[in-house]
């Protein structure tokens, strides 16, 4: 089959490293900061709605949009891996943009909870196709030897954007009311994201295929077992259960978005109930994601220095510290502190998981590996849903976080006890290959891509 990656037809040089592909690398943190701001724009007054124009009472209905989310997004990510290896990642991205654009319509005017629901499973399928594909990209243009750094640029962009539009969403909320205005920073994300990707952003295939030809087995031997041509089945199941690395990679993603929708869902609630107004409860929605998007500015690239480990178990228990704090608070002061350790804790995890991700994957199918460890990671969003939802309803919203501390420091200890250090000098050329050969490219394609 013939690459989709045009520019191999006008013969452009294809090159490895961060600096020689800082325009598009650029391009594409600033698309990924509007992905982002699609998910933001619920942050803060989803919730709210829930309860106060929708009169859901039961905390697991109120949270059935994040089922709805996770399970789509999920789903997606999968997916989205193998649609990019086949067809290209710029295609999926702009399909992906396409599937958000009557996201933030939906919840602008939804007459019942189920339009809310629909809504959200639009969200997650375009969150899987979008965030999924940018991450891709960025780790095709760098190659291996900055996976970190390019991790954290690009999920500070993401979650960056997601602090951002929730609190700015929580001021609209308040002066304008819960509906339409905080919606309409939506529309306006979904439309510039459309058109950037459209129009300017370019296909990397030919990137991922030139680093797996150059590719070195390592030194220890422990991929000697992960060759380039592993099926759809065999990189799932390498990737979830029986590749050490990959899979408590996979569980403790799991877990972290297990919190976090725990923090999305229920935090407003609990906030709500203690007396503040919406501008604060902004304010704490806020505060968690934007101590994560900054701090993996600084956390992708240390864990090009210190590696990936201890830096993924750390932060798990970090966050579980920080959640045990939100039950034990009863105040805006405590509840911020909580938020900025759990924003910490998170930056410290989530860029280095994806890293290492890259680390154990060959290119030829990293791909259907970073799908389907964002499948187990974003499926955390709906076990969330689940189990903070009906230990809520059984016990109260207090003993769900209590419930989710105690299932993140066992996730921390997963990692320390089985996972194994992933990072690994690459050869000093590696950032620089370079190619300029369209039928260079032409001809690994068939290796690229099984």
């Amino acid at each position: 089959m013939r690459t989709t990656d045009k520019e191999t037809a006008v013969h452009r040089t294809v090159a490895l490293g961060l600096r020689q592909n800082a325009a598009q690398f650029t391009l594409l943190v600033m698309v990924n900061a509007l992905v982002g701001g699609m998910l933001g724009q619920e942050r803060t007054v989803l919730p709210l709605l829930g309860e106060r124009e929708f009169g859901l009472q039961a905390y697991s209905a109120g949270l059935s949009f994040i089922l709805a989310f996770g399970l789509a997004k999920a789903a997606t990510n999968y997916f989205a891996g193998t649609l990019s290896d086949r067809f290209g990642r710029k295609p999926v991205l702009v399909l992906g943009w396409l599937v958000a654009v009557p996201v933030p319509l939906l919840l602008m005017w939804a007459p019942s909870w189920a339009w809310v629901i629909a809504a959200n499973v639009l969200l997650g399928v375009s969150q899987g196709l979008t965030w999924s594909t940018t991450v891709v990209m960025k780790i095709d243009l760098v190659g291996p030897d900055r996976r970190g750094l390019a991790m954290g640029l690009n999920e500070a962009a993401g979650y960056g954007a997601v602090a951002l539009t929730a609190l700015a969403t929580g001021y609209l909320a308040e002066r304008y009311g819960l509906r339409p205005a905080p919606f309409f920073l939506g529309i306006a994300f979904a439309s510039l994201g459309l058109g950037l990707s459209s129009v300017f952003v370019r296909e990397t295939l030919g990137h991922a295929r030139l680093e797996a030809a150059a590719h070195v087995a390592r030194a220890d031997g422990r991929h000697d077992h992960l060759h380039d041509q592993l099926s759809n089945r065999e990189v799932f199941v390498q990737t979830s259960f029986r590749e050490p690395a990959l899979s408590s990679a996979s569980q403790a993603g799991l877990v972290n978005n297990l919190n976090d929708g725990l923090a999305w869902g229920l935090f407003p609630i609990l906030f709500a109930g203690a007396g503040l107004s919406v501008g604060r409860i902004g304010v704490l929605a806020a505060l968690y994601p934007a101590v994560w998007g900054v701090g993996q500015l600084v956390t992708g690239a240390l864990s090009d220095r210190w590696g990936r480990k201890w830096m993924i178990a750390a932060g798990m228990w970090l966050q579980a510290l920080a959640l045990a704090m939100v039950p034990w608070g009863d105040r805006f002061t405590i509840w911020a502190a909580a938020a900025v350790l759990l924003g910490v804790g998170t930056a410290l995890v989530y860029p280095t998981l994806l890293a290492a991700i890259g680390d154990v994957a060959h290119p030829a199918w990293r791909a259907r590996a970073v799908g389907t460890y964002r499948l187990w990671r974003d499926g955390g969003f709906a076990v969330g849903a689940l189990v903070a939802g009906l230990v809520a309803d059984l016990l109260g919203i207090r003993a769900a976080v209590w419930t989710v501390a105690a299932l993140t420091a066992a996730s921390g200890l997963i990692v320390a006890l089985r996972m194994y250090e992933t990072h690994h000098s690459p050869p000093r050329d590696a950032g620089s290959l370079t190619t300029a050969s369209p039928h260079q490219q032409d001809g690994d394609e068939h290796q690229g891509r099984r």
